[in-house]
């Protein structure tokens, strides 16, 4: 059989002239199987910077706590202010590095750039920030952990020998069905 390389860019493929094999049938892509309208393309949802996007302040005195993005000072800080309804989470206006912030799903919509701290508070309030966020998992598994964490000796005791008796009913029941099961 007679063959001829065709290159490809860098790929080389050997073209038969014998036809020892037909060619590839292809889809009829004028069908309505085929149609562009079919074709649903999905946008990722990316957490940009901006002006109103709530972040989790990672670092510094305020560890721990939210704030939102007022402003955008350059590619690597942000002017924030946390005005939370607790006293205890309330966060002053400062520059805060991006470095030091995570960036959360939520947004204060139709925030103006440099809105003074009584605008923000309002929004705040109205699009209820604290509420969702201590219904996330990230605030829930964080306060999990920060209980975790803060265990004494004895409970961190009482944790262990719960975690064996679970095992121990998981392990019963499996052996059950095992048991039940017909042999082979």
């Amino acid at each position: 059989s007679q063959c001829e390389v065709v290159r490809f860019g860098r790929l080389r493929q050997p073209r038969s002239f014998d036809n020892k094999f037909p060619p590839p049938v292809l889809p009829d892509l004028s069908t309505e199987a085929f149609a562009m309208a079919d074709i649903d393309v999905k946008i990722a949802e990316w957490k940009l910077v901006e002006v109103g996007r709530v972040v989790l302040i990672r670092r510094g005195p305020f560890a721990g706590k939210l704030a939102t993005i007022v402003e955008i000072v350059d590619h690597r800080r942000v002017l924030v202010d946390g005005p939370s309804t607790e006293e205890t989470k309330i966060v002053p206006r400062h520059v805060l590095p991006l470095a030091h912030a995570t960036l959360t799903h939520f947004v204060i919509p139709k925030l103006p750039r440099s809105a003074g701290t009584g605008p923000v508070k309002k929004l705040w309030e109205k699009n209820e920030i604290d509420g969702k966020w201590a219904k996330s998992g990230f605030a829930q598994k964080t306060e999990r952990d920060e209980r975790r964490k803060n265990l004494t000796d004895f409970e961190r005791f009482k944790v262990l020998r719960l975690r064996k008796q679970a095992r121990f009913e998981v392990q019963k029941a499996h052996a059950k069905i095992r048991a039940a099961a017909p042999k082979s």
